[in-house]
């Protein structure tokens, strides 16, 4: 026999096509954790200006809750912030969140900072 039966070269489309459709698979869940990875850059380049803006300026955040948006990248970011006295009573604790949108985690960072 010289050539290839009808059931092997079925057998072997299959294989291709699996494969195939395997690759195609995989470059849209890729596309998709590129986006989502920008995203959470984003997401945590505000939080961390924030914070820098928290540490940098002469008065200290008062205590309790706030929130508000910031602009970055064209897009609004929501954040909240949380300041509380440590025991001590000589460093504040400031924890912000800043939200990447639904199904996207926070990025939140936590710090101290003196009153």
């Amino acid at each position: 026999m010289n050539g290839f039966t009808l059931l092997e070269m079925l057998v072997a489309l299959t294989i291709f096509s699996i494969a195939a459709l395997a690759l195609v698979r995989l470059q849209a869940v890729s596309a998709r954790t590129s986006v989502d990875l920008r995203a959470r850059t984003i997401t945590q380049i505000v939080a961390r200006n924030l914070m820098i803006e928290r540490l940098t300026d002469p008065k200290a955040p008062s205590l309790g809750a706030s929130q508000g948006t910031s602009e970055n990248a064209g897009r609004q970011w929501s954040w909240a912030q949380r300041v509380e006295a440590t025991d001590e009573g000589r460093m504040l604790l400031v924890t912000i969140r800043v939200d990447a949108g639904p199904g996207q985690s926070p990025a939140v960072l936590s710090f101290g900072r003196t009153p």
